[in-house]
């Protein structure tokens, strides 16, 4: 896949079928699975009020929300941002549920579960038997926490977007052989400034004869298996 979007969101509670609503959702534009820098970020009046337990995860309270568009205001340039690319979230099938309800209370199509990479899920599976929270996550992969003090949206994209990265490969995964002007010359695109920038790197005859004569030098070299 070539885009896809990392997103977030924080809620009143945890059921969306007992009448429980979006407060804040944040998204995150990812290429190739390393991030664009684009974003999309809003806080939402629920019209109703937020469990307690609710509010110590994440801080907000329905006064902080007062004044905020309702969700029918966003849910346009919301849809928008999505596209039709993936989306990635953490405990992915949760936050689906919750912006489905919002999108069948408008009466607009909701996210196919096709869409959906659940980050929790390739966790389990890169990590079973450990735990798998987004803050563990950041500390296995030694992801700055310094900042996240309450479950902000926009900051918990933008930390699974390092984590992301990590799970799919590592910075690495930038990495892609091409030979896109067709010369007969091997060559390496990556983004070494962002995946809007790639970087053409050519091999001439003379560091091919280079690398010939040092792999010829080696016993049982991979390069000639």
């Amino acid at each position: 896949m070539s885009r896809s979007v990392l997103f977030d969101t924080e809620t009143t509670g945890l059921d969306p079928l007992l009448g429980d609503r979006v407060i804040e959702v944040a998204c995150l534009e990812l290429h190739r699975d390393l991030p664009t820098g684009r974003t999309f970020h809003c806080f939402v009046d629920p019209e109703r009020d937020i469990n307690p337990d609710a509010t110590r995860v994440h801080g907000l309270t329905r006064a902080d929300l007062r004044g905020r568009p309702l969700f029918a205001a966003i849910a346009g340039d919301l849809i928008e941002f999505l596209s039709d690319d993936p989306l990635v979230a953490h405990n992915a099938p949760f936050d689906f549920g919750f912006l489905n309800a919002e999108f069948a209370r408008l009466g607009l199509p909701s996210l196919g579960p096709d869409r959906m990479v659940d980050t929790l899920a390739l966790a389990k599976t890169r990590f079973p038997g450990l735990p798998n929270s987004l803050d563990a996550l950041c500390r296995r992969f030694d992801i700055d926490l310094s900042e996240r003090t309450t479950h902000n949206a926009l900051l918990d994209c933008r930390l699974l977007g390092e984590v992301y990265v990590e799970l799919t490969g590592g910075r690495q995964r930038g990495l892609l052989l091409a030979d896109d002007a067709g010369d007969s010359l091997p060559a390496i695109a990556y983004e070494l400034a962002g995946p809007r920038h790639p970087v053409l790197v050519t091999v001439d005859a003379d560091a091919l004869a280079r690398h010939a004569a040092f792999v010829a030098r080696l016993r049982e070299a991979v390069w000639l298996q």
